[in-house]
């Protein structure tokens, strides 16, 4: 495990965090993802009146401008791109009454979902998509994990989900908190990464339709995700209400010690969210419940990632975390965060105080 962050750097080529719009929201958001290939993005949460809230707005020189609002039954928690065609850019939404709907957003509050299902029992706290937008191999496939236990895999093309892993017959499931696809290289190979309230980490091996891997990280688990949804698993951030992260090297699993992972403390506060920037997987941002951000990044151990056990088997070794900047900018923590895909260092975020933020982090091209 790795020591303490080295102090923040001070040069003039440290990336700076800088919020360069703000607008508030009348209704208390739960995440937020930019529309591919446009200055939009969409904000989602729930009204006070306990409906839905789907809004999409639209940078414009000076200004955040709502430009499509729809109300849905029931609030909103969570919303995906991933499984989306860049040509349709339809998003997936996961609501507080279970269900699972894809949107025509250029349609707004008239028309009924493109698709939904019944997804859960409970809340579907979280969603990921992979398949979409040209990114990764295979076929399109969202990814739901629900306060009820249950992780499920759906092909947005029929109703049932495509694999479902859920609680034994008797137990009592563990509410799920984030989930992530990965290592969707080609046609054949994928995983799903899920977080759970007590602090488990599980892998699931799509292919196989079993767990890969699974650990505890002694408290609940808020976020996890893969440094890149289209390549060979490579490492995964999980991060946790006890002001804590881990990074764990997923490309070399020892048969008895799992994976290699380094430790680091953040905010000093529960760390809500990690996402990685998505031109150099090896730089990503975190939220406080301070109401901080901070941006690290990624050093790989000098004298490779892997090494033998005593028994010749090979096993990982873990890099170490840079902490590059970390600012706070509110007294609520951001519990929605989306780097822009198509610019580097722009960002939006929603926070508990009910406000939107743009943000521009910059220098990150002297991270490389």
């Amino acid at each position: 495990m790795s020591g303490p962050s080295p102090p923040v750097m001070q040069t003039t080529d440290a990336p700076q965090i800088i919020e360069h719009l703000n607008k508030g929201l009348d209704f208390t958001p739960s995440d937020v993802k930019w529309i591919p290939v446009s200055a939009r993005f969409v904000a989602v949460g729930t009204h006070a009146r306990g409906t839905g809230a789907v809004v999409v707005h639209e940078i414009t020189p000076g200004e955040v401008k709502k430009v499509i609002e729809i109300e849905r039954p029931s609030g909103v928690k969570c919303i995906t791109f991933g499984a989306a065609q860049l040509e349709q850019r339809n998003p997936a939404v996961g609501d507080y009454g279970g269900n699972l709907s894809i949107l025509n957003l250029e349609r707004g509050s008239t028309s009924a979902p493109v698709w939904t299902v019944r997804a859960h029992n409970s809340l579907v706290n979280c969603i990921d998509g992979c398949g979409g937008l040209n990114i990764g191999g295979g076929a399109p496939e969202l990814v739901t994990g629900s306060r009820d236990g249950a992780v499920k895999v759906w092909d947005p093309r029929v109703t049932d989900p495509v694999v479902s892993f859920e609680p034994a017959e008797g137990v009592v499931g563990r509410d799920c908190w984030s989930v992530s696809f990965g290592n969707s290289y080609n046609d054949e190979e994928r995983c799903v990464a899920a977080g759970y309230d007590n602090g488990d980490v599980k892998i699931f091996d799509l292919r196989m339709n079993a767990v890969r891997w699974e650990t505890n990280m002694g408290n609940g688990v808020t976020c996890v995700e893969f440094d890149r949804k289209d390549i060979e698993m490579n490492k995964l951030i999980a991060t946790s209400l006890e002001s804590k992260f881990r990074v764990y090297d997923v490309r070399t699993q020892h048969p008895t010690d799992g994976f290699a992972h380094c430790v680091e403390r953040a905010h000093k506060a529960t760390v809500w969210l990690a996402k990685h920037l998505p031109q150099n997987r090896d730089v990503w941002m975190t939220s406080g419940g301070n109401g901080g951000i901070n941006v690290y990044r990624y050093h790989y151990p000098p004298r490779g990632r892997q090494d033998r056990d005593p028994d010749g088997r090979p096993k990982g070794v873990a890099g170490k975390t840079e902490l590059v900047n970390a600012r706070i900018f509110s007294s609520q923590p951001f519990v929605g965060f989306d780097w822009s895909p198509d610019k580097e260092g722009l960002a939006a975020a929603v926070c508990l105080d009910q406000t939107l933020r743009v943000f521009i982090v910059t220098k990150l091209n002297k991270l490389n």
